[in-house]
């Protein structure tokens, strides 16, 4: 694949860019495509299984990934907007869907995932993947914690980034997760019927900032959908078909990366 050629600023020109990163994080497998994409060379940190590279990452006060770096500045890379300003970059990303048709993909999304949650074997539902400490259990859980932390936020509960670390509790079975995240999806559904500002142009508060409802949106809709495809992934190694698999239709529009599982790169 031909990779374009990107003008960048004086301020990136030769500059060593660091990207920090772990495997089965989907705004960093999107960021690290971005870059590529757009001929933008960089240094590649996986701080999930590089302990040097995540004493780096600390060094500069941070505590999360993705992080685009050049010597001590840095930006957060949940918005690719803040990776086009950080790294002054002559394009423009695709303008996000409207929030209507992105509250529409995150159900769909949502009830694909509980789908494939009943679809586990007892044998491997707790099994660590690939190589992040990640197991079908956890990644199924949080699909649902996602959505329900961007229905906390358009009520201005802080979306904080120490919440995507959370897990179910040991004794839930797959049904219980699954049942669990029907009730995540029926709380969006309410929250959407109640909204006053179909627009979600107001303010939420975010770990990166505050920003606009309908970016928030955005990003739970693209989040929830790339870990739903992880969790099909999951499911091939027990041999099992995803019931209903994500078509290219219901992707439709969502920035998700290319790839579904970063490993190594």
């Amino acid at each position: 694949m031909n990779t374009p050629t990107q003008k960048t600023s004086s301020a990136t020109t030769g500059a060593r860019i660091r990207v920090f990163w772990q495997p089965g994080c989907s705004s960093c497998l999107r960021t690290k495509e971005f870059l590529t994409k757009h001929g933008i060379a960089y240094e590649s940190i996986d701080v999930h299984n590089d302990p040097a590279g995540r004493d780096a990452l600390y060094e500069l006060g941070v505590r999360s990934v993705p992080v685009v770096a050049i010597g001590k500045r840095y930006t957060f890379c949940q918005s690719i907007n803040d990776v086009i300003r950080f790294l002054d970059l002559k394009t423009d990303p695709n303008p996000p869907l409207p929030p209507a048709e992105l509250v529409g993909k995150l159900a769909h999304i949502l009830e694909a995932n509980a789908r494939y949650t009943r679809q586990f074997g007892d044998e491997y539902f707790r099994v660590t993947f690939r190589n992040r400490n990640r197991t079908p259990a956890g990644l199924t859980f949080h699909v649902f914690r996602v959505a329900e932390m961007g229905i906390e936020a358009a009520r201005q509960i802080d979306l904080r980034f120490e919440s995507f670390d959370d897990q179910p509790p040991a004794e839930w079975t797959k049904e219980d997760i699954a049942r669990w995240g029907e009730g995540v999806r029926q709380r969006l559904l309410d929250w959407w019927d109640s909204e006053s500002d179909r627009s979600l142009s107001y303010d939420v508060p975010t770990y990166y900032g505050r920003r606009s409802m309908h970016e928030v949106m955005e990003r739970t809709a693209w989040h929830a959908a790339q870990h739903t495809r992880q969790v099909a992934l999951m499911l091939e190694r027990e041999n099992v078909a995803a019931d209903r698999p994500l078509t290219p239709e219901d992707l439709a529009g969502l920035p998700v990366p290319d790839e579904v599982w970063d490993d190594n790169k």
